[in-house]
Protein backbone atom coordinates (compact mmCIF):
# COMPACT_ATOMS: atom_id res chain seq x y z
CA UNK A 1 0.00 0.00 0.00
CA UNK A 2 1.31 3.47 -0.58
CA UNK A 3 0.66 6.31 1.34
CA UNK A 4 0.76 9.79 -0.01
CA UNK A 5 1.24 12.88 1.64
CA UNK A 6 2.56 16.14 1.86
CA UNK A 7 5.54 18.10 4.17
CA UNK A 8 6.15 21.87 3.73
CA UNK A 9 9.45 23.00 2.96
CA UNK A 10 11.10 26.51 1.99
CA UNK A 11 8.74 28.16 -0.15
CA UNK A 12 5.75 25.62 -0.85
CA UNK A 13 5.47 21.91 -0.62
CA UNK A 14 6.57 18.42 -1.37
CA UNK A 15 4.55 15.20 -2.29
CA UNK A 16 5.70 12.04 -0.88
CA UNK A 17 4.45 8.84 -1.36
CA UNK A 18 5.64 6.18 1.14
CA UNK A 19 5.55 2.29 1.37
CA UNK A 20 7.25 0.00 3.92
CA UNK A 21 8.12 0.42 7.99
CA UNK A 22 9.44 3.63 9.23
CA UNK A 23 11.63 1.29 11.80
CA UNK A 24 13.53 0.01 8.12
CA UNK A 25 16.54 1.70 6.71
CA UNK A 26 15.12 4.31 4.17
CA UNK A 27 15.36 4.62 0.60
CA UNK A 28 14.62 7.91 -0.97
CA UNK A 29 14.03 7.85 -4.78
CA UNK A 30 14.28 11.06 -7.16
CA UNK A 31 12.84 10.99 -10.32
CA UNK A 32 14.60 12.61 -13.43
CA UNK A 33 13.09 14.20 -16.86
CA UNK A 34 10.24 13.83 -17.94
CA UNK A 35 8.92 11.50 -15.51
CA UNK A 36 7.38 11.94 -11.67
CA UNK A 37 7.36 9.99 -8.68
CA UNK A 38 5.41 6.91 -9.91
CA UNK A 39 8.25 6.31 -12.14
CA UNK A 40 9.56 4.24 -9.39
CA UNK A 41 6.22 2.90 -8.43
CA UNK A 42 6.78 -0.69 -9.16
CA UNK A 43 10.30 -0.34 -6.89
CA UNK A 44 8.70 0.96 -4.41
CA UNK A 45 6.21 -2.06 -4.39
CA UNK A 46 9.71 -4.68 -3.81
CA UNK A 47 11.57 -2.10 -1.97
CA UNK A 48 8.82 -1.72 0.56
CA UNK A 49 9.08 -5.67 1.46
CA UNK A 50 12.31 -4.70 3.38
CA UNK A 51 12.80 -0.65 3.56
CA UNK A 52 11.14 2.28 4.80
CA UNK A 53 10.57 3.39 0.91
CA UNK A 54 9.95 6.68 -0.11
CA UNK A 55 9.57 8.89 -3.71
CA UNK A 56 8.60 12.25 -4.40
CA UNK A 57 7.62 14.86 -6.75
CA UNK A 58 11.16 16.97 -7.47
CA UNK A 59 9.96 20.90 -6.57
CA UNK A 60 7.85 22.30 -8.89
CA UNK A 61 6.68 19.14 -11.02
CA UNK A 62 2.96 17.45 -10.60
CA UNK A 63 1.81 17.79 -6.97
CA UNK A 64 5.08 19.52 -5.46
CA UNK A 65 3.93 22.90 -5.18
CA UNK A 66 6.34 25.58 -5.12
CA UNK A 67 7.53 29.24 -5.73
CA UNK A 68 10.47 29.79 -7.74
CA UNK A 69 11.62 26.12 -7.99
CA UNK A 70 15.50 25.68 -7.76
CA UNK A 71 17.01 24.66 -10.86
CA UNK A 72 20.41 23.90 -10.22
CA UNK A 73 20.91 20.76 -8.73
CA UNK A 74 22.70 21.80 -5.65
CA UNK A 75 19.71 24.19 -4.90
CA UNK A 76 17.56 21.19 -5.43
CA UNK A 77 19.79 18.91 -3.05
CA UNK A 78 19.20 21.59 -0.38
CA UNK A 79 15.60 21.12 -0.76
CA UNK A 80 15.49 17.26 -0.54
CA UNK A 81 18.09 17.85 2.67
CA UNK A 82 15.09 20.25 4.02
CA UNK A 83 12.81 17.23 3.54
CA UNK A 84 14.98 14.48 5.12
CA UNK A 85 15.54 16.51 8.08
CA UNK A 86 11.80 17.08 8.31
CA UNK A 87 11.17 13.22 7.96
CA UNK A 88 14.04 12.88 10.50
CA UNK A 89 15.19 10.02 7.68
CA UNK A 90 17.81 7.29 9.31
CA UNK A 91 20.13 4.89 7.90
CA UNK A 92 18.91 6.77 4.30
CA UNK A 93 20.04 5.31 0.91
CA UNK A 94 19.64 7.88 -2.02
CA UNK A 95 18.56 6.68 -5.20
CA UNK A 96 18.54 9.28 -8.29
CA UNK A 97 17.65 8.34 -12.26
CA UNK A 98 18.52 10.98 -14.80
CA UNK A 99 18.38 14.66 -13.51
CA UNK A 100 17.89 13.10 -9.93
CA UNK A 101 21.10 11.23 -10.14
CA UNK A 102 22.64 14.74 -11.12
CA UNK A 103 21.19 16.20 -7.78
CA UNK A 104 22.08 12.84 -6.07
CA UNK A 105 25.89 14.22 -6.68
CA UNK A 106 25.27 17.56 -5.44
CA UNK A 107 23.78 15.77 -2.40
CA UNK A 108 26.75 13.67 -1.69
CA UNK A 109 29.02 16.93 -2.16
CA UNK A 110 27.34 18.40 0.83
CA UNK A 111 26.04 16.20 2.63
CA UNK A 112 27.30 13.04 2.30
CA UNK A 113 28.62 12.04 6.42
CA UNK A 114 24.18 12.30 6.40
CA UNK A 115 23.61 9.35 4.07
CA UNK A 116 24.78 5.37 4.83
CA UNK A 117 24.92 4.89 0.75
CA UNK A 118 23.65 6.67 -2.63
CA UNK A 119 22.67 5.21 -6.40
CA UNK A 120 23.02 7.19 -9.39
CA UNK A 121 21.16 5.97 -12.40
CA UNK A 122 21.59 5.98 -16.20
CA UNK A 123 23.17 9.58 -16.18
CA UNK A 124 25.88 12.07 -16.60
CA UNK A 125 26.95 14.65 -14.25
CA UNK A 126 27.80 17.77 -15.64
CA UNK A 127 31.56 18.90 -15.02
CA UNK A 128 32.02 14.82 -14.55
CA UNK A 129 33.96 12.38 -16.80
CA UNK A 130 32.69 11.63 -19.50
CA UNK A 131 30.14 14.99 -18.89
CA UNK A 132 32.47 16.62 -21.86
CA UNK A 133 31.78 13.32 -24.60
CA UNK A 134 28.19 13.34 -23.81
CA UNK A 135 27.65 17.51 -24.58
CA UNK A 136 29.93 17.06 -27.78
CA UNK A 137 27.36 14.13 -29.06
CA UNK A 138 25.07 15.34 -31.60
CA UNK A 139 22.27 12.12 -30.53
CA UNK A 140 22.71 14.23 -27.39
CA UNK A 141 20.65 17.15 -29.10
CA UNK A 142 17.84 17.87 -26.46
CA UNK A 143 20.52 19.23 -23.94
CA UNK A 144 21.08 21.99 -25.61
CA UNK A 145 17.58 22.31 -27.59
CA UNK A 146 16.22 22.56 -23.87
CA UNK A 147 18.44 24.86 -22.88
CA UNK A 148 17.16 27.51 -24.90
CA UNK A 149 15.33 30.32 -23.35
CA UNK A 150 11.19 29.79 -23.77
CA UNK A 151 11.67 27.96 -27.20
CA UNK A 152 10.71 24.52 -25.89
CA UNK A 153 7.75 25.97 -23.95
CA UNK A 154 6.26 27.52 -26.98
CA UNK A 155 6.85 24.40 -29.02
CA UNK A 156 5.72 21.42 -26.59
CA UNK A 157 2.68 23.83 -24.73
CA UNK A 158 0.21 21.42 -25.53
CA UNK A 159 1.93 18.90 -27.26
CA UNK A 160 3.87 17.15 -23.82
CA UNK A 161 2.59 13.49 -24.34
CA UNK A 162 3.60 13.61 -27.91
CA UNK A 163 7.07 14.90 -27.32
CA UNK A 164 7.84 13.28 -24.08
CA UNK A 165 6.31 9.82 -25.73
CA UNK A 166 9.49 10.50 -28.59
CA UNK A 167 11.83 9.93 -25.79
CA UNK A 168 10.68 6.66 -24.50
CA UNK A 169 10.35 5.04 -27.64
CA UNK A 170 14.23 6.10 -29.14
CA UNK A 171 16.28 6.00 -25.35
CA UNK A 172 14.38 2.69 -23.86
CA UNK A 173 14.55 -0.89 -25.04
CA UNK A 174 11.12 -1.62 -23.77
CA UNK A 175 9.36 1.49 -24.59
CA UNK A 176 6.43 -1.40 -23.91
CA UNK A 177 7.10 -0.99 -20.22
CA UNK A 178 6.56 2.28 -19.88
CA UNK A 179 2.76 2.06 -19.61
CA UNK A 180 -0.19 4.35 -21.31
CA UNK A 181 -1.39 5.28 -17.74
CA UNK A 182 2.42 6.20 -17.10
CA UNK A 183 2.92 7.97 -20.24
CA UNK A 184 -0.45 10.16 -18.93
CA UNK A 185 0.80 10.51 -15.85
CA UNK A 186 4.26 12.22 -16.92
CA UNK A 187 2.34 14.14 -19.50
CA UNK A 188 0.22 15.25 -16.74
CA UNK A 189 2.80 16.47 -13.89
CA UNK A 190 4.13 19.01 -16.40
CA UNK A 191 1.01 20.18 -17.93
CA UNK A 192 1.35 23.22 -16.27
CA UNK A 193 3.09 26.22 -17.21
CA UNK A 194 4.89 26.44 -14.36
CA UNK A 195 6.06 22.33 -14.14
CA UNK A 196 6.99 22.37 -17.78
CA UNK A 197 9.79 25.46 -17.22
CA UNK A 198 10.94 23.77 -14.21
CA UNK A 199 11.78 20.58 -16.06
CA UNK A 200 13.54 22.74 -18.86
CA UNK A 201 15.21 24.81 -16.25
CA UNK A 202 16.91 21.70 -14.73
CA UNK A 203 19.06 21.72 -18.42
CA UNK A 204 18.93 25.35 -18.37
CA UNK A 205 21.04 24.89 -15.46
CA UNK A 206 24.10 22.26 -16.47
CA UNK A 207 26.49 25.40 -16.86
CA UNK A 208 25.81 26.32 -13.55
CA UNK A 209 25.99 22.53 -12.06
CA UNK A 210 29.10 21.97 -14.35
CA UNK A 211 31.03 24.60 -13.24
CA UNK A 212 30.14 23.83 -9.16
CA UNK A 213 31.12 20.29 -10.02
CA UNK A 214 34.44 21.82 -11.91
CA UNK A 215 35.47 23.62 -8.83
CA UNK A 216 35.19 20.24 -6.86
CA UNK A 217 37.85 18.88 -9.09
CA UNK A 218 40.12 21.90 -9.79
CA UNK A 219 40.28 21.79 -5.53
CA UNK A 220 40.10 18.10 -4.56
CA UNK A 221 37.33 19.26 -2.15
CA UNK A 222 35.87 16.16 -1.57
CA UNK A 223 36.98 12.81 0.15
CA UNK A 224 33.53 11.23 0.10
CA UNK A 225 33.54 7.86 2.07
CA UNK A 226 29.64 7.00 1.40
CA UNK A 227 29.18 4.04 -0.98
CA UNK A 228 28.19 4.78 -4.30
CA UNK A 229 26.34 2.54 -6.51
CA UNK A 230 26.46 3.74 -10.15
CA UNK A 231 23.64 1.80 -12.89
CA UNK A 232 23.75 2.45 -16.08
CA UNK A 233 21.88 0.00 -19.28
CA UNK A 234 23.19 -2.54 -21.11
CA UNK A 235 21.79 -0.61 -24.55
CA UNK A 236 22.91 2.69 -23.15
CA UNK A 237 25.77 3.82 -25.01
CA UNK A 238 28.95 4.72 -23.53
CA UNK A 239 31.69 2.57 -21.21
CA UNK A 240 30.55 2.11 -17.45
CA UNK A 241 33.96 2.55 -17.14
CA UNK A 242 34.56 5.99 -17.40
CA UNK A 243 31.57 7.17 -15.30
CA UNK A 244 33.02 4.75 -12.42
CA UNK A 245 36.58 6.71 -12.91
CA UNK A 246 34.87 10.08 -13.12
CA UNK A 247 33.79 9.57 -10.04
CA UNK A 248 36.43 8.47 -8.94
CA UNK A 249 38.44 11.39 -9.75
CA UNK A 250 35.27 13.39 -8.49
CA UNK A 251 36.89 12.49 -4.49
CA UNK A 252 34.38 9.54 -3.92
CA UNK A 253 36.32 6.51 -3.30
CA UNK A 254 34.22 3.70 -2.83
CA UNK A 255 32.30 3.47 -6.23
CA UNK A 256 30.72 0.21 -8.20
CA UNK A 257 29.80 0.21 -11.07
CA UNK A 258 27.17 -2.45 -12.52
CA UNK A 259 25.47 -2.75 -15.84
CA UNK A 260 21.00 -3.65 -15.93
CA UNK A 261 20.97 -6.05 -18.61
CA UNK A 262 18.06 -5.95 -21.46
CA UNK A 263 17.61 -1.79 -20.60
CA UNK A 264 17.77 1.25 -21.84
CA UNK A 265 17.60 4.60 -19.91
CA UNK A 266 14.66 3.71 -18.14
CA UNK A 267 15.80 1.64 -16.02
CA UNK A 268 13.23 1.92 -13.00
CA UNK A 269 10.38 1.04 -15.20
CA UNK A 270 12.14 -1.35 -17.94
CA UNK A 271 13.98 -3.67 -15.48
CA UNK A 272 12.43 -3.09 -11.79
CA UNK A 273 13.28 -6.30 -10.26
CA UNK A 274 16.66 -6.17 -10.98
CA UNK A 275 17.28 -2.45 -10.29
CA UNK A 276 16.01 -3.18 -6.95
CA UNK A 277 17.90 -6.88 -6.54
CA UNK A 278 21.03 -4.72 -7.25
CA UNK A 279 20.09 -2.01 -4.63
CA UNK A 280 19.12 -4.17 -2.14
CA UNK A 281 22.31 -5.73 -2.31
CA UNK A 282 23.96 -2.46 -1.94
CA UNK A 283 21.99 -1.82 1.18
CA UNK A 284 22.60 -5.72 2.40
CA UNK A 285 19.42 -6.14 2.64
CA UNK A 286 17.76 -9.45 1.48
CA UNK A 287 16.36 -9.30 -2.24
Amino acid sequence: MLNHTKVNVSNGSLHIVESGSSQDPAVLFLHGWPENWSAYEQLMQLAGKKAHALSIDLPGIGESSMQSPPSTKRDIADCIHELVEALQLKCLTLVGHDAGGQVVFSYLSRYADELERAVIMNVAVPGIKPWEDIIRNPYIWHFHFHSIPNLPETLVTGKERQYFDYFYNIISAHPEKISEKSRSEYAKAYSTPSALNTGFNWYRAFYHDAKENNEILLTHALQIETPLLYLRGELESGAIEQYVEGFKEAGIKDVRGEIIQDSGHFAPEEQPEAVWKKIAAFMELES
